[in-house]
């Protein structure tokens, strides 16, 4: 059943599930019992046996050698996110998060101004997707709330701001990774005259999901424009004051229950999220300056920079700050503790599914269900519809195995290939068209760790995010599919670019006219 149409059973039956129950650990499960029953020919032991191990290497693996060691990336990134879970309920009790929602009503008057900030945040932290989700969430969430923004909305934002940033910025933790990939496919195609920085910002305008999807969040904040189950979040949080969903129940980084300080200020927020941001981008040069070999750049630091090492590094820096901070505000004991554990406990659920997450992406990648979608791809079409198809594909792609990352692994190499062998001009529109689909495919996927992120980082029901995002990646898409068939048969940047562009800003408008917005809020009106 390896890598052919069968592979496809696990990951859809899993997205099937999560769209039908709304319960995505059960979803996740089933999706990773049926793999791992396909892949041991249904010998029951054996499936469990299979799953007991990828678990087990999800934190510790043997080397070469056979000894074990602990698998960092993954229990880095879980470590991250309790740090930040304490951190979060830290602030909240020293009066951070009152003190900073009050101080930014005075200074953002409206609900657009408190959602173009987000946007804002979201395009300028734009080192690592991971560190953007939770960062910005968490510095963005006191201002929504207080506006009445719902976090459904919230979550979007940062989802669609992170990665479409990550993936057109060189300085990056995706860009250095990204051009690493273009380097080895020009060399090995003997692409003469272009380096691979110089090809990845050549591309950047070729990324037309990635810049449409910007656009269109600034479009959304502006005209107030909600897409179908968005409206009812939205409409719920201005005349209810119910920034989440009442029927939710545990939703990752939301803090419940916690004793607030009336001694709080503003610094008592921002000082700790600088603290963050300075010792991860510190760390992440650091740990790039130690791996790399030779001449040390800026730009071979962050290629070899240990994403997670740094983001744990960075986190303890400002869990410090933050405890400083807390202990000068002489509050009773116990609420250190409290603060501890209920941060612990808000970060639970995001763990849980980003372990199944891990488990069903690892099954998925031994069934070969994205081998056979990008075998789908081969040379026998015209070259002009090659940007599009590989844009659709590698969404696909992304979308059935949560994985941007991975698509890029497999299909970039894939898309040079099939350039060399039709026609070399081509190769930076479909390779473009790789990282645009990748991306949109992580956007929409409920298994993405970079989608359960943003609604951790928002605090935000999971399945919520997902199925009020979904029409606005789709749109995004739509338009950017257009964009890719003007670039494959024009070879124009420009005017694939400017078509798209004006497109959302047309479509945008219309949906405002067609009454595609929630109502405003009482503030907005006076």
């Amino acid at each position: 059943m390896e890598n052919t149409i069968y592979s496809l059973i696990p990951p859809l039956l899993a997205l099937l599930m999560v769209a039908l129950t709304r319960k995505v650990l059960l979803s996740l499960g089933t999706g990773i019992l049926v793999g791992a029953f396909m892949l041991n020919n249904f010998d029951i032991l054996a499936s469990f046996t299979q799953i007991f191990e990828i678990v087990r290497d999800l934190f510790i693996t043997q080397n070469d050698a056979g000894a074990w060691e602990v698998n960092t990336w993954n229990v880095f990134i879980l470590l991250f996110l309790l740090i930040l879970g304490i951190m979060t309920s830290l602030i909240a009790i020293a009066g951070g998060s009152r003190a900073f929602g009050e101080w930014a009503i005075k200074k953002v008057k409206t609900r657009v101004g408190a959602q173009i900030l987000t946007i804002v945040l979201g395009i300028i932290i734009f080192i690592d997707d991971y560190f953007n989700s939770l960062a910005v969430g968490n510095v963005s969430r006191p201002l929504t709330d207080r506006h009445r923004i719902s976090r459904a909305k919230l979550a979007y934002y940062i989802d669609s701001t992170a990665a479409p940033v990550c993936v057109i910025s060189p300085v990056s933790s995706w860009g250095a990774y990204i051009i690493g990939l273009i380097g080895g496919i020009l060399a090995t195609h003997e692409v003469a005259g272009i380096g691979a920085l110089e090809a990845f910002v050549k591309m950047i305008p070729m990324n037309i999901y990635a810049l449409s999807a910007l656009l269109l969040v600034f479009a959304t904040a502006l005209w107030n424009i909600n897409l179908f189950s968005m409206k009812a979040h939205e409409e719920r949080a201005i005349n209810e004051g119910q920034v989440l969903n009442p029927d939710n129940k545990a939703v990752p980084g939301q803090q419940i229950g916690l004793p607030e300080s009336d001694k709080g200020k503003v610094g008592d927020l921002i000082w700790p999220i600088v603290a963050l941001i300075v010792g991860t981008v510190a760390a992440m040069l650091y740990t790039g300056a130690q791996a790399t070999e030779g001449n040390v750049t800026l730009l071979s630091m962050f290629e070899n920079t240990d994403v997670a090492k740094s983001l744990v590094y960075g986190g303890l820096f400002g869990l410090a700050v933050t405890i400083v901070l807390f202990l000068m505000k002489k509050l009773p004991g116990k609420h250190f503790g409290t603060g501890i554990w209920k941060g612990i406990q808000s970060m639970l659920p995001a763990i849980y599914i980003l372990i199944f997450a891990w488990v069903i992406i690892a099954i998925i990648d031994e069934i070969g269900t994205g081998k056979y979608l990008a075998g789908i791809v081969d040379d026998n079409i015209n070259i002009a519809f090659l940007p599009v198809l590989l844009f659709l594909i590698s969404g696909i792609m992304a979308f059935a195995t949560g994985t941007s990352w991975g698509t890029f692994g497999v299909m970039l190499p894939i898309a040079g290939e099939i350039a060399a062998a039709t026609d070399i001009s081509y190769i930076l529109p479909v390779l473009a068209a790789v990282l645009a689909g990748s991306v949109f495919g992580d956007h929409c996927s409920p298994i993405s760790d970079t989608t359960i992120l943003s609604s951790t980082g928002a605090g935000s029901n999971h399945i919520d995010h997902v199925m009020t995002q979904l029409p606005y990646a789709l749109l995004a898409a739509v338009i950017s599919s257009v964009g890719f068939l003007i670039i494959g048969f024009t070879q124009s940047v420009t005017l694939s670019l400017l078509v798209s562009l004006v497109l959302v800003i047309i479509v945008a408008f219309i949906l405002k006219k067609m009454n595609f917005t929630s109502i405003e809020s009482p503030r907005e009106q006076n």
